[in-house]
């Protein structure tokens, strides 16, 4: 059958039961769940001219799989969320591995037991690595904060060598902050791992969608109950209805063609832009992406380099690693982070929390909350930083709660 797009002006409001609005992973499973478990009749609205949020990807004017809006490596514990993808996708068995550029030397990160001869020569880390066994024990990932918080000055020399030749740029880079702007709690999770495994990620279920990210997506979307309408911003659709004409005065309804919708709305876009940031726009930073193709197989020795003491952009990508693509030429992708300004022709990927951006945010959310039908979901909506899986994971309990 395929996806069913749909023009939204040829959208007729009586069969639709419920909307919502993005089709990334939060959108499209909720609306497959409200369609399939829940047999409602779903409109998808979608800002982007394609389906799959920025998890999308396509192959490039190079003929390389490539991830429009960076890196996606499917990683998580979670049975069921695993589980969930696989009605939609084969997989490709994958395991990240991240490498660190210091000053032209490649070592693994998390920095490991591999890092620490890299760093210091054998000798010198054979007689760290035995201390640091010693005082936590092996195959454990320890925080800076606990290598400083013994009172011994090896353990110290660990930590501050990786505070400043993996963490410390590479964060500046990232938020854009100063040393003395970095937040304390961040510090404290830069973990050292005593042990040989380089991976990146150390969870149970890790890999790749066999054919992409975009056919996951588009067998999602692929049921009788389920439109979708590109090119199409809630805010431009939304007719908002407050109480009254109070700044703070909370919705009473959000109309779709002239009539007060009812049903379930699960919104997962930015929720100052809903409201036409009327109390002032969200911080989030934002990236922007430079690609570049190769007439050779491989251009670096792993998926991704993280450049964590040179270098103004924060890491490359090799997008042949990730996908397994076998071609004679290759595309990498250079990512820079900056902050965002115009969201028009910006994205914002990452919010910067704080208590004083969260308070922001609560504002925001309080202009919802007299709706029993409106349910913010995501990173965006949510102004949090969720990794995939648990998109999955919250869209899926909150199915459960709608649908049974």
């Amino acid at each position: 059958m395929g996806v069913n797009y749909l023009d939204y002006a040829d959208v007729n409001m009586a069969d639709v039961d419920a909307v919502v609005v993005g089709s990334g992973f939060a959108g499209s499973v909720m609306a497959r769940e409200l369609a399939e478990r829940g047999n409602k009749r779903v409109l998808v609205i979608e800002k982007k001219n394609h389906i799959a949020g920025n998890m999308y990807d396509e192959i490039d004017e190079a003929g390389i799989l490539v991830h429009r809006y960076g890196p996606h490596i499917f990683h998580t514990n979670n049975q069921r969320a695993f589980d969930y993808l696989q009605r939609f996708t084969e997989w490709r068995d994958y395991q990240h591995e991240v490498l660190a550029n210091w000053y032209g030397t490649f070592m693994p990160v998390p920095f490991n037991k591999n890092s620490m001869e890299i760093a210091f020569g054998e000798e010198e880390a054979a007689r760290l690595t035995e201390k640091l066994i010693e005082t936590f024990g092996d195959e454990r990932k320890v925080t800076i904060t606990e290598l400083r918080a013994q009172d011994d000055p090896d353990l110290e020399k660990v930590a501050d060598f990786v505070y400043e030749n993996v963490f410390l740029y590479y964060t500046q880079k990232q938020w854009g902050l100063t040393p003395d702007e970095v937040d304390p709690s961040v510090v404290a999770r830069v973990p050292v791992f005593l042990s040989r495994d380089n991976r990146y990620f150390q969870d149970e279920f890790q890999g790749m969608p066999l054919e992409g990210y975009t056919p996951l997506f588009e067998r999602m979307l692929d049921h009788e109950n389920i439109s979708v309408c590109l090119n199409t911003e809630a805010e431009s659709v939304f007719d908002l209805r407050f109480s009254s004409d109070d700044e703070d005065a909370p919705l009473s309804a959000i109309a779709l063609k002239d009539q007060n919708f009812e049903g379930p709305i699960i919104y997962t876009g930015p929720l100052d832009e809903l409201f036409l940031a009327r109390f002032g726009r969200l911080p989030y930073r934002t990236l922007d992406f430079v690609y570049e193709t190769y007439d050779q197989e491989f251009w670096q020795p792993c998926g991704t380099v993280n450049y964590t003491v040179t270098e103004p952009y924060t890491r490359i990508t090799e997008f042949k690693y990730l996908t397994g693509q076998e071609a004679p030429n290759t595309t990498i992708m250079k990512e820079f982070s900056h902050p965002y300004e115009d969201p028009d022709t910006q994205i914002p990927y990452y919010a910067i929390i704080n208590d004083e951006n969260n308070a922001h945010y609560n504002r925001y959310l309080a202009l919802t909350e007299p709706l029993d039908n409106f349910y913010p979901l995501g990173r965006l909506a949510e102004y949090r930083y969720y990794n995939m899986d648990v998109i999955i994971g919250r869209a899926l309990a909150l199915a459960d709660e709608l649908v049974g």
